[in-house]
């Protein structure tokens, strides 16, 4: 009988593959995939990119770590998507590309210009980013460069609407990012799929711009109504094909699955019921997407930023 000596290496493993090597080891990286900060030499299919930006949270800071810890918590993540069978790094070409570093991180309009100058490099060497933030506002930047040839539909899975307007002196915080959007023709409204909104309100027309602007808004109530499948199945409807953005807000979840947010809104969604909408995102043209608002000063052992890197896995699947 044949025995592996005691301290003998594991032939059936290749160390020499991140991916394979013990998932509490080395530096973490998104997924534990390749660090890539010079990415035009050598572009991926697809860039993780972190956006460690809070500058426009009205409420509970903390989201400029949530990078970091969600890099930490994808290690977790594995080869295949079990449920699915996707294993996108079979199919696409992955790479870390970095954190976009911002220089004026105290002055809002100049860091979301620096936002966007990042992305038009990462769009222009023909990557589709999947990015983790950081607040809803830097969706806007993200916007601005992955749609500046053309407006795109959106789906956004969302406890608020985040089309408010002027607030305590700025539009640019993070909850009027689709509004300006909408406004700078980066989004086409009746290709704009809101699901899952809920919460208390400052007056009743919070979300007017939403509805009279022609996007489709699922209330958390029509979800639990209907089923998150058939919400799903005709929020893919509505958009039809075509460029869409995807945009995962991590407070759409229920506080007892995401206590790490700035705005937790109680009667969320549960962590399964995200996992199933996002695979039913595949096959559509996905142009980029993100998962924002994790706050880990807020979080409970790691819970919420556990949460969002396994979204950004089920991002990462259909998005390959």
């Amino acid at each position: 009988m044949n025995e592996t000596p005691k301290g003998a290496p594991d032939e059936t493993l290749d160390f020499s593959d991140p991916m394979q090597r013990p998932r509490f080891a080395g530096i973490a990286t998104f997924f534990r995939l390749p660090w890539r900060e010079d990415f035009e030499a050598d572009a991926p299919d697809i860039g993780v990119i972190g956006v460690p930006y809070d500058g426009g949270v009205t409420n509970r800071p903390g989201a400029r770590h949530g990078p970091r810890e969600v890099r930490n918590q994808s290690t977790l993540m594995r080869r295949i998507n079990q449920a699915t069978g996707a294993s996108p790094f079979e199919v696409a070409t992955a790479a870390d590309l970095g954190d976009v570093i911002i220089q004026k991180p105290y002055e809002l309009v100049g860091a979301h210009a620096e936002i966007e100058a990042f992305y038009n490099r990462v769009v222009g060497a023909g990557i589709r980013p999947l990015s983790c933030g950081g607040d809803h506002s830097v969706a806007l930047p993200i916007l601005r460069a992955v749609a500046k040839d053309r407006p795109v539909g959106l789906i956004q899975i969302d406890a608020h609407a985040d089309t408010g307007d002027n607030y305590m002196g700025s539009r640019f915080h993070h909850g009027a990012p689709f509004k300006v959007a909408a406004d700078e023709g980066l989004i086409d409204p009746k290709r704009c799929a809101q699901i899952g909104i809920r919460g208390s309100l400052y007056d009743r027309d919070m979300w007017k711009f939403s509805h009279e602007s022609g996007m489709k808004v699922a209330y958390i109530e029509e979800v639990e109504d209907k089923g998150w499948k058939q919400v799903m199945a005709e929020a893919l409807a509505f958009v039809g094909p075509g460029p869409v953005y995807v945009s995962v807000d991590i407070d759409s979840l229920d506080p007892a699955f995401a206590p790490g947010t700035g705005t937790p809104e109680a009667g969320g969604l549960t962590m399964r019921e995200l996992q199933g909408m996002i695979r039913m995102l595949a096959g559509l043209e996905i142009v980029g997407a993100d998962l924002v608002e994790v706050s880990p000063p807020f979080d409970q052992g790691g819970l919420t930023a556990q949460n969002g890197a396994t979204a950004m896995f089920e991002l990462l699947c259909v998005m390959a």
